[in-house]
């Protein structure tokens, strides 16, 4: 069993060490599946009535009429509409956020669905679930094999959830923005972005755990912590940026650790960022505790967070990095926001691979290099869907969507990376529809043996 990582606390003003000069490895398109956007799933039968209409709150004021306000890209993305409208009847099944490296006896990937519609303030109705899904790459579909909710019976969440005062008490996107999953044992553990926290559920969702983060023996809070409220100080009483949680959290082989890697930087003591870096913090599972192990990952110009983090062996470990853009770069706007262009298109989507074994005198771990999800070599013509854009597309595969937030490592060979859609807010592939939940497998021979 190899040691785990240690190293001494960073200095907080620390130099970033630069990404742009890494290597970039090929990807080829090895397989394409998806969930359609508009995908619904029932309550369970002792949910409170109010779970099956989902989506009431997203606009200016409660609305309980099914289907009747159009859902569009919002303001950074040219407010187009996508064509599904809210709220929905039942849970959308949307918003895949994170892998578990390993897979159940049966062969499927387990993955969460996110707190619902974007914050905590406007998804209270929306319940929060995992599923096991198994892709199909040879038809293009996928099994969704299993849907388990969380719940808080035995009233282990140390603040009041949305639904306190029915009997099952599941869990809504009010009280929880779950991001990240591993199984250990029989455990389910999960990152979450309002605490930030780590919640332990059993394999069939009862929660038995809530664990906020601890960071150089103080607690690391959210702006969304049930505790701060309009009075308290950024850089202070919080360091976590609104959705700057745990977007991924990393199981590690031999030594059993989890890390939480956040998905933004962190605001120093001034109210600022602290610099153009992730912290990521170890976890042990087996006694419940933080360990006060922590490294650095420094971001590459342009890139404005993570989508998911996941070990490849025992030090060797892959993140997504992204920008905030959505679409094709040839259909970039010229001036104001229009239906038939992108304002804000993609332009950096990468998988990268890091070395957690290789720390600089500063913490870093280094970077030993990526695959970019905007070049991805189809030869033999595997993607089921058009993508739109000004520019001859034969032969190349993009993945241009705002947020990809799950990548895990299938084989010797190949990596699993999926969409998280932000029904009905986000598209991507297309200029006027809602994005799909879209699965790929890519053929990175050269990348999982880069060292």
């Amino acid at each position: 069993m190899p040691a785990p990582i240690r190293f001494a606390i960073l200095a907080t003003l620390a130099a970033v060490p630069a990404a742009a000069q890494e290597t970039t490895f090929p990807a080829t398109l090895a397989g394409h599946a998806l969930i359609p956007a508009l995908t619904m799933i029932a309550p369970p039968a002792d949910a409170p009535r109010d779970a099956w209409i989902s989506g009431k709150f997203t606009g200016p004021a409660r609305n309980d009429e099914p289907m009747t306000v159009m859902g569009d890209t919002g303001a950074l993305h040219g407010r187009r509409a996508t064509g599904i409208r809210l709220p929905f009847l039942g849970q959308p099944l949307q918003g895949l956020s994170g892998f578990a490296m390993d897979r159940t006896a049966d062969g499927a990937i387990v993955t969460l669905t996110d707190n619902g519609f974007g914050s905590k303030a406007n998804s209270p109705d929306a319940l929060l679930f995992f599923h096991h899904i198994a892709p199909d790459f040879a038809t293009g579909a996928v099994d969704v094999r299993r849907t388990v909710f969380l719940r808080d019976p035995n009233r282990v969440v140390p603040f009041r959830i949305a639904y306190e005062a029915s009997d099952a008490r599941y869990l809504t996107g009010g009280d929880f923005d779950p991001e990240s999953i591993q199984v250990v044992g029989d455990s389910v553990w999960i990152g979450e972005e309002f605490g930030p926290y780590l919640i332990r559920a059993t394999l069939d969702g009862v929660v038995t755990g809530v664990f906020l983060t601890q960071m150089d023996g103080a607690d690391l809070k959210s702006v969304d912590h049930p505790t701060i409220s309009g009075l308290s100080s950024a850089g202070k009483d919080w360091r976590v940026t609104r959705s700057s949680g745990y977007e991924g959290m990393a199981l590690q082989p031999g030594t059993g650790l989890l890390w939480g890697m956040l998905e933004k930087p962190l605001l120093n003591a001034e109210g600022t960022s602290e610099g153009a870096f992730l912290r990521v913090l170890a976890f042990d599972p087996a006694a419940a505790a933080w360990t006060g192990q922590q490294f650095k990952v420094a971001l590459a110009d342009g890139a404005t967070a993570i989508g998911d983090f996941n070990f490849v062996d025992e030090t060797r470990a892959m993140f997504i990095e992204r920008d905030n853009g959505e679409g094709d770069p040839s259909l970039k706007c010229a001036g104001d926001p229009a239906p038939d262009c992108f304002p804000n298109p993609a332009m950096l989507k990468r998988v990268v691979m890091i070395d957690t074994a290789t720390l600089d005198a500063d913490g870093f771990a280094r970077r030993i290099g990526h695959i970019d999800l905007m070049a991805i070599a189809d030869p033999n013509g595997l993607a089921r869907l058009p993508t739109a854009a000004a520019r001859d597309l034969t032969g190349t595969f993009t993945l241009p969507f705002f947020t990809i937030e799950n990548v895990m490592r299938v084989d010797d060979t190949h990596i699993a990376v999926a969409v998280d859609n932000n029904l009905p807010f986000s598209s991507g592939r297309a200029l006027d529809a809602a994005a799909d939940s879209e699965m790929v497998l890519l053929a990175v021979p050269e990348f999982l043996a880069a060292r």
